[in-house]
């Protein structure tokens, strides 16, 4: 049995931590979700540490994406009794931004004004509830996906009319307030074992929400500017007790301040957090490092 097993959806994305886990001498099998299948009553755990890396972003990427499957693949793995990181029960919340907020609510934070809605009707209602201009999001997203703005009530009503809202692989979306960053900023924080690992301030591409093709969407969010930044430490302890309350061992948390009355707003718990590009022009150390050495810590702890 290996000493770790890596589930991902999206290999390209994770050579820096294949590479982290090479140089470290960690026996460990990728195990791709695709053409993968399971046996419910039998079996075994490929190790006995499972680090979850399935991106939400893949139900934008393909309509047979492996969200929900890896959700029971990691509750079956569990319950034979492996450790996993990031397992069934985080990526639940990971798979719902409904979810996230009312998280985000029950831990007394301030997140943009939202409604939850599951048909179209609802969602006009909802729209004259919280006032234009609004974005609309799929309840799972990633990336980007899933996201757009809306300025008035008949862009709405066109949108819906012709089929035009973001698609939603579980047929919930957000109705939500359009929240304007302070200095045109958001800052994600990086959490590694309920700590934060390191804070980036990220330029907001307000104008990729306009983009109909996803693709593109996707891509101008990606070539958003990251700087390192220092949050105030009461909303880095904030987004710490977010993941812990979460369940999530890495994950990445986001909160804007809004310009319109200075609130810290947090919008988004993404349990599959990459870490930032050029991460030793932008940080001065690399973060796979410090990840290979937490899931060292979980495999002697599994004996192994």
């Amino acid at each position: 049995m290996h000493q770790l097993a890596i589930v991902h959806d999206h290999p390209h994305w994770f050579q820096p931590l294949f590479h982290a886990l090479d140089r470290a001498g960690i026996d460990y099998l990728a195990v791709s979700t695709d053409g993968h299948g399971f046996d419910p009553i039998g079996g075994q755990p490929p190790a006995p540490v499972i680090f979850n890396r399935v991106a939400m972003s893949a139900t934008q990427r393909s309509r047979r994406h492996p969200v929900y499957y890896t959700m029971a693949l990691l509750d079956h793995w569990a319950g034979q009794g492996a450790l996993v990181l990031n397992g069934a029960d985080a990526m639940a919340i990971d798979a719902s931004k409904a979810r996230q907020l009312a998280l985000i609510h029950r831990l007394g934070l301030a997140a943009p004004a939202t409604r939850v809605v599951h048909d179209e009707a609802a969602l006009l209602i909802a729209a004259r509830s919280i006032g234009f201009p609004l974005v609309v999001k799929a309840d799972i997203g990633g990336q980007g996906s899933g996201i757009a703005r809306f300025d008035d009530a008949r862009e709405l009503a066109h949108a819906i009319a012709a089929g035009l809202l973001p698609p939603s692989a579980n047929g919930v979306w957000l109705c939500q307030a359009l929240v304007r960053p302070r200095g045109q900023v958001i800052t994600r924080i990086e959490i590694l074992g309920g700590r934060m690992l390191y804070a980036l301030d990220v330029s907001q591409a307000d104008d990729a929400l306009t983009l109909a093709n996803a693709e593109q969407r996707s891509e101008r969010l990606l070539r958003r500017r990251r700087v390192r930044a220092e949050p105030p430490p009461g909303l880095v302890s904030a987004a710490e007790m977010l993941a812990r309350e979460a369940g999530m061992e890495a994950c990445g948390i986001e909160y804007m301040i809004d310009d319109a009355c200075g609130t810290p707003r947090f919008h988004d718990i993404n349990g599959l957090s990459l870490f930032v590009d050029s991460p030793q022009d932008v940080l001065g150390w690399d973060p796979h490092d410090r990840l290979v050495e937490r899931l060292w810590h979980h495999i002697r702890r599994m004996g192994g």
